[in-house]
């Protein structure tokens, strides 16, 4: 059985508390929102906070408040996503996203912010504590050396998180707090293409809106490839939005997860649709751009190269759905989930 280690739990009321104590030791602090990665993490070892600060109690993070846009609290959990009819109507997209997010109960634990700042992961990196001192660990956690790629001088875990790319696709904002200050930054400066050094958030900030503009003229879709129709991370995943005029595409955006260790946006996609209609031949070009883009490495499920391969295949199905096509025999056989059938 794998065991916790010792830690001190502080279970604040408020976002300013949180910060505060936080900010009194960063390094050594962890928030914890639904648990689902953390407490896995640490069981394994893979992080060891000698403080957690735990964000449940915190009311305000829980909220949904639709204003110019919406805004979601990142305590909010994945299943309150799954059953807001607001969502689904508006941001289909995302909808389908958490949809697909691990289990019924790991949902009803799992929030939107603890899924936007989801840990990379890796074949190397996710294992016990006695596996991986085994390797002599890897660069991660504890070692010298990518086990991915042996030459590499940067950890080559992958980005997983199946919310980011639907989000990122949308145009959303986050908000990040610290005891001493307030910013808003597009969800894609959030990232960095860096297994070990994922997120740019500093480390005495918290995670506690993300919000979306409105969706007038928007649609959105999100595929997802994993090895089974339920529980599993993505192994390669696209998320689409674009907004039309009539049958005309006014802009766009293409945003492909699990293939680097960041959501990947695909601009040359963006800039190829825009102004265009939906032709065959433009959707098989925009599934090449993305296909030239994908860079999946050999550290999660599936043979990198077939991985690279249904990216072209996922973009496809993507836009054809944007489009109009009838997708649900397609994406029943792809995602083995009734509730993502669209009607």
């Amino acid at each position: 059985m794998m065991r916790l280690p010792s830690y001190r739990y502080r279970a604040p009321k408020t976002v300013q508390d949180a910060a505060a104590w936080l900010a009194e030791s960063p390094k050594d602090t962890m928030l914890l929102a639904g648990g689902t990665d953390l407490i896995p993490n640490m069981k394994r070892r893979q992080q060891v906070p000698s403080t957690v600060v735990g964000l449940r109690g915190v009311s305000e993070l829980s909220r949904v408040e639709d204003r110019d846009g919406f805004e979601i609290g990142a305590g909010v959990t994945l299943t309150s996503l799954v059953h807001d009819e607001r969502v689904r109507a508006r941001y289909l997209g995302l909808w389908q996203a958490v949809g697909q997010i691990a289990t019924p109960l790991l949902r009803n634990m799992g929030t939107i912010g603890g899924n936007i700042c989801l840990d990379t992961r890796c074949t190397y990196y996710d294992q016990s504590f006695e596996w991986r001192q085994s390797i002599n660990f890897c660069m991660k956690k504890d070692g010298d050396t990518c086990w991915v790629a042996t030459s590499s001088d940067k950890c080559l875990a992958v980005s997983s998180t199946d919310a980011a790319p639907a989000l990122m696709s949308l145009g959303a904002t986050v908000r990040l707090v610290s005891a001493t200050s307030t910013r808003d930054v597009a969800l894609t400066d959030l990232y960095a293409n860096d297994g070990m050094f994922y997120l740019t958030r500093r480390a005495d900030e918290i995670l506690t809106t993300v919000t979306l503009p409105t969706s007038d003229g928007w649609r959105s879709t999100y595929w997802k490839l994993r090895r089974r129709g339920s529980f599993d991370f993505p192994v390669a995943a696209v998320a689409a939005a674009a907004r039309f005029h009539d049958d005309r595409i006014v802009e766009a955006r293409i945003v492909l997860g699990a293939v680097a260790s960041r959501p990947l946006e695909v601009p040359v996609a963006a800039a190829r649709l825009a102004g265009q209609t939906l032709t065959d031949e433009l959707i098989a070009s925009v599934a090449d751009d993305a296909y030239t883009l994908a860079k999946p490495m050999d550290n999660t499920d599936f043979e990198l190269v077939w991985r690279k391969k249904t990216v072209r295949s996922l973009v496809t199905s993507a836009l054809r759905e944007l489009r109009g096509d009838d997708m649900r025999e397609a994406r029943t056989k792809l995602a083995r989930h009734p509730l993502l059938v669209i009607s």
